[in-house]
């Protein structure tokens, strides 16, 4: 792996090169960026996929909710095979909305709008001509044409960004040194403890302010039966996911039951054959006590299957929340913000 990452490093100089180059000229003006009227905030990364920015997307939709405040959310919407601007339906299809819009419409339903669009500057537009919600751009770091009023990162805690490379060494969308557009980081899917001593590497290598640099965890609620609301997580599952990086939750199921994971691709659109064959691998369980999980991301591409109404009394999906270190910090943070004139 060394060698081929060493064989790597020419090609992810050049591409840092041109997003270095770019991002001077952004910064320099010579290239314009459009300030989005009102609220906004940027819920990015620097490296690809797979740092958790769906259930920090799902904090702030509550958190802003509860606090009486309007929310819109836009994003590429990706996976999906529809094109241009779109407003997310409840009742719309995984492949025309991509699933984690849908997911947070059919979550939220009337009190938050959810929105789609290739390029940002066109969704804004569309949003802002009908609405001052507060605007959550998923996504959107790397996306320089807007800029947003507050800019959040997020960074994996086992693998920070300040540890990684350029794409295709690493997996750094641009050099670490583009930390600092950012107004806050965030280091997800952390142990609930951390070393105090760690902690404060992580803090100094962000090159941010400490108050602006937190450390958040997934925390599982209570898996939910598709067939029936009380019925327990059976003893022998099988895990089946399309996302960037199942590990955590395999290892979370793997505390009270027997785990065979079914891993697919990310943002994987399921076919009526895929389901065949993730029935079939579950029919060779011997044991009674038995079933299908998957997470909330997937249930929006598996619902789409008429087949998926035949059989979902086997099903159960995985329910996620976030946890926030120093959670009245940083949601003042974003009350702060939203708050001001």
């Amino acid at each position: 792996m060394k060698i081929l990452r060493l064989f790597l490093y020419p090609f992810a100089l050049i591409y840092g090169l041109v997003t270095a180059i770019r991002n001077w000229l952004y910064q320099s003006k010579i290239f314009t960026s459009y300030p989005i009227p009102g609220k906004s905030i940027v819920i990015g990364n620097l490296s690809v996929g797979g740092t958790g920015k769906s259930p920090m997307v799902d904090y702030l939709i509550d958190l802003l909710l509860r606090n009486d405040m309007p929310v819109a959310t836009l994003s590429r919407g990706y996976g999906r095979i529809s094109k241009g601007f779109r407003e997310v339906k409840s009742d719309d299809h995984a492949k025309d909305s991509g699933d984690e819009p849908l997911m947070y419409k059919q979550k939220y339903g009337e009190s938050v709008d959810v929105f789609v669009a290739e390029d940002r500057k066109t969704g804004v537009d569309h949003i802002r001509k009908n609405s001052d919600a507060v605007i959550l751009l998923d996504d959107a770091f790397q996306h320089r044409k807007v800029s947003a009023g507050l800019q959040i990162v997020l960074s994996k805690y086992s693998e920070p960004f300040f540890k990684d490379h350029m794409l295709p060494a690493g997996n750094l969308r641009e050099f670490p040194f583009g930390i600092k557009r950012a107004d806050a980081v965030v280091f997800t899917k952390s142990p609930e403890k951390i070393d105090p001593e760690l902690k404060d590497e992580f803090i100094r290598r962000s090159k941010l302010k400490p108050g602006r640099v937190f450390f958040s965890r997934i925390v599982y609620d209570r898996a939910v039966s598709l067939g029936s609301p009380n019925k327990e997580l059976p003893k022998h599952l099988l895990l089946v996911t399309g996302i960037a990086d199942p590990t955590p939750l395999l290892k979370e199921l793997q505390k009270s039951a027997k785990v065979e994971l079914m891993q697919f691709p990310d943002h994987h659109n399921y076919t009526p054959s895929d389901l065949s064959k993730i029935h079939e691998k579950f029919g060779t369980f011997d044991a009674r006590d038995k079933g299908i999980i998957t997470t909330e991301k997937d249930l929006m591409r598996l619902q789409g299957l008429s087949e998926f109404s035949d059989v979902r009394e086997h099903w159960f999906v995985q329910p996620i929340m976030l946890k926030i270190d120093r959670e009245k910090e940083f949601n003042a943070l974003i009350k702060d913000y939203v708050g001001k004139n």
